[in-house]
């Protein structure tokens, strides 16, 4: 593949990965992951959690999404370094998800940024570690 392939394809990646999220295709999503992937998640600073592997990936985003009826990624910016059949990368993504509470329908939204670092398998792009980082948050009514 061309480096233009490349960034394409892994751009591609990304916003599948936001996609499923959104669908609730948590087994999919996983699958954007290597066999041995590690996703760190970043709250205030602060390491929050590490996921080893691809199910305990698909169980963890599986039962954080569980308690909101809709989900909505919207990704911004990303920018790769390309080295061989690896890369790295940051991307930057805005998430609402919509859920009731104390009766309520509420709407949280995070400004979130990953830095990534991909890896190329038979040919196909997969994220080998996410640092997702929860940067902002925003919670509030929503007036429907």
């Amino acid at each position: 593949m061309s480096q233009i392939e490349d960034k394409i394809a892994l751009k591609e990646l990304v916003d599948t990965y936001a996609i499923y999220g959104d669908q609730r295709k948590m087994k999919e999503q996983a699958a954007l992951f290597s066999e041995n992937a590690i996703v760190e998640l970043y709250f205030g600073g602060q390491l929050a959690s590490t996921l080893h592997g691809r199910q305990e990936i698909e169980d963890t985003f599986t039962a954080f999404l569980k308690d909101f009826e809709t989900s909505y990624h919207f990704n911004g910016q990303q920018t790769v370094i390309l080295n061989d059949n690896g890369a790295t990368g940051i991307a930057y993504c805005t998430v609402t998800l919509i859920g009731a509470e104390n009766g309520k329908k509420m709407k949280t939204t995070f400004g979130i940024h990953y830095n990534d670092e991909y890896t190329r398998v038979n040919n196909q792009w997969l994220i080998s570690k996410r640092k997702s980082i929860f940067g902002w948050q925003d919670k509030a009514e929503l007036g429907i």
